[in-house]
């Protein structure tokens, strides 16, 4: 009998795509994939990006070991962690969490065959973790997704080199490392070729690509531009860009390729002057007032994400009413908030000026109501047009508007395929959510 595995995947899409590479691995070894109450190897991928993530990670690993207890055979199954929490604590959780039988690091995911015949052997080392992450797996070789057949995550690089004040992922995931374009485009065309309809483009600076190795004369616009060349009929999404690093050229890039959608992630935390230089974001309020103008101006129809931060270390009541009106201005189609998470081992753990928390959490309700507000206007001025969609499953699709998981869906006829492109009309709209003619649960 083969021997059975299962993956619990946490956190982030570049955190899934580990989670598709681990199993990928596993499987082409000859073991099976089942339900995580039945496997022998239970792997927890985690993320360690902000308190509540690492807490999710701890509650969640211990809750499976609670009904790994449960079973008739307690000893039969192994559990590994594996990802961001495990690589950034490893020493400590080995004390803490005996439930653990091992802990493996970013760097050593692609030695997870070995490693799980050392722990369901019991020959394990328990901590399989290096101090500094250096590795850039090659992605394009898995044959697994966790994604639906009709969209998928392609990683075009590991690792940051940016010195935000309050991330600790450069500390986890090492300096920044792209991958060969041709090895990515490899990958894209693969995924093409088998039917996908949309390719996530995702690193933690999308932006950045290429920059690590300046001699190779790679950059996002030529691998974007390459990708728009492929055969088929699919979109290209672009996630995590950074505002210090859009170019002229990939404005441009954007604008003129037609298989790119119309969406811009562009993560930018704050819009105060001080707050953006005290937390080492590189781009001033000037120049990201002008990249957005910019980007309306250019590509007709873009539709901008942003995410920001409440509360940073320094952050006044005046700071945070900049921030409002500057949401009110910009007038994001998409948009999060998160209070701020102070992160051990970071530069805005040690500033002074540590805003309460129960301020940040006061400030971030305050700018989650504004975006709400803009989405219900937005939402509603979508209402009479036609819009393109791809069929997440019976009845809700996705628009140019929404990534997979983190934004919002539009409801379309049940009788629409799933995996396929379709044009709708918007006949009504709440906020983030839109109906479109034959929808039927609106």
């Amino acid at each position: 009998m083969r021997k059975t595995f299962a993956i619990d995947s946490l956190g982030c899409a570049k955190n899934l795509v580990d989670s598709e590479l681990m199993a990928d691995r596993l499987l082409a070894a000859g073991y099976k994939q089942v339900g995580a109450d039945k496997a022998e190897l239970l792997l927890v991928n985690t993320c360690a990006f902000i308190d509540s993530a690492k807490q999710e990670a701890i509650n969640t690993t211990l809750a499976h070991a609670r009904r790994r207890e449960k079973r008739a055979n307690p000893g039969g199954q192994k559990i590994i962690m594996t990802g961001c929490l495990s690589q950034r604590y490893a020493e400590e959780l080995r004390n803490t969490m005996p439930e653990v039988d091992a802990f493996v690091g970013v760097d050593n995911e692609p030695d997870i065959v070995r490693i799980a015949e050392e722990v369901l052997t019991g020959n394990e080392r328990k901590i399989y973790c290096t101090k500094v992450s250096k590795l850039l797996p090659d992605y394009g070789t898995r044959e697994f997704h966790y994604t639906p057949p009709h969209f998928a995550y392609v990683k075009i690089a590991e690792g940051c080199n940016h010195a935000c004040a309050y991330c600790a992922i450069p500390r986890i995931r090492g300096g920044y490392r792209s991958r060969p374009m041709a090895n990515v485009l490899r990958e894209i065309r693969s995924l093409v070729e088998r039917g996908v309809r949309e390719i996530n483009i995702i690193a933690q600076d999308t932006t950045y690509y290429g920059m690590d190795r300046p001699a190779s004369g790679e950059n996002l616009s030529a691998l974007l531009r390459a990708a728009n060349e492929l055969q088929g009929d699919f979109w290209l999404r672009v996630l995590y860009t950074h505002p210090a690093y859009w170019t002229d050229s990939l404005i441009t890039t954007f604008a003129e390729c037609e298989k790119i959608v119309k969406y811009v992630d562009i993560p930018l935390q704050h819009i105060a002057a001080h707050i953006l230089e005290e937390q080492r974001r590189r781009t001033g309020p000037e120049h990201i007032k002008k990249l957005l103008r910019k980007l309306r101006k250019e590509v007709p129809g873009i539709g901008l994400r942003s995410t920001f931060i409440s509360g940073l270390p320094g952050e006044t009541e005046k700071d945070h009413e900049e921030l409002c009106e500057f949401v009110r201005e910009f007038r994001f189609e998409r948009a999060g908030v998160f209070p701020y998470s102070r992160e051990e081992n970071t530069l805005a753990a040690k500033m002074d000026q540590q805003v309460h928390h129960a301020t940040r959490t006061r400030r971030a309700n305050e700018l989650n109501m504004l975006l709400a507000t803009n989405a219900d206007e937005i939402g509603n001025a979508c209402i009479g047009h036609t819009v393109r969609v791809l069929v997440d499953s019976p009845g809700i699709a996705r628009g140019p508007w929404d990534a997979p998981d983190v934004d919002g869906a539009i409801h379309v006829s049940p009788s629409l395929p799933v995996g396929e492109f379709a044009d709708v009309r918007i006949e009504d709209s709440i906020a983030y959510e839109l109906f479109a003619e034959g929808a039927q649960d609106h």
